[in-house]
């Protein structure tokens, strides 16, 4: 099924807007006599960060010396945050902030730069969601369907179990007793 409009926009998006340079500006400026540093930093993150939205999943690219790739599919998105300071509302974007179940404190990607904002974490929602939904159903032997979720596997085996079980106790009720033993002989 090719890609709406909407999705085709996303998907075009790769740079950030020019405004995010002003706001590294402004961030170096604010730092003092640590302009000297941060503006070079600011600099190369900004001419170096590319992200790229696909049917898989978001990447993300950034750095000259130490480069840092994020790759992230839409079933492992657990939550999304948007996050807008002062200075970039009024610049006019904010950054979203992707969280995965990796255990870590922080968002695992950060998506800045962009003033389409919230159309993609409408979009982000909209491919989570889906990601969640077009894992298969499974059935149990006696044809229940099972929930969604990240422990399906493990119920599916256990009902199966839980079914052998039944099956096995089925067929020991309908054995004859067995024949009892003699209690005098030696």
């Amino acid at each position: 099924m090719p890609p709406s409009a909407p999705e085709q926009s996303i998907f075009a998006l790769e740079r950030p807007n020019p405004a995010l340079w002003t706001l590294y500006i402004i961030r170096a400026l604010l730092t003092g006599p640590g302009l000297i540093i941060t503006l070079p930093l600011y600099y190369f993150r900004y001419r170096t960060l590319r992200y790229r939205f696909d049917e898989e999943g978001i990447h993300m690219r950034v750095g000259v010396l130490f480069r840092r790739e994020v790759n992230l599919t839409y079933a492992r998105v657990q939550d999304i945050h948007l996050h807008s300071g002062l200075i970039q509302r009024w610049l006019g974007f904010a950054d979203i902030q992707i969280q995965t179940a990796s255990g870590s404190t922080g968002a695992e990607l950060v998506i800045e730069g962009f003033k389409e904002f919230e159309e993609i974490r409408d979009f982000l929602y909209a491919r989570m969601r889906g990601a969640r939904s077009e894992k298969p159903a499974h059935e149990d032997a006696s044809g229940n369907q099972l929930g969604e979720g990240e422990n399906t596997e493990l119920v599916s085996l256990l009902l199966n179990i839980r079914d052998e079980l039944r099956h096995t106790r089925e067929l020991l009720e309908q054995r004859p007793p067995p024949p009892e033993s003699r209690q005098g002989e030696v």
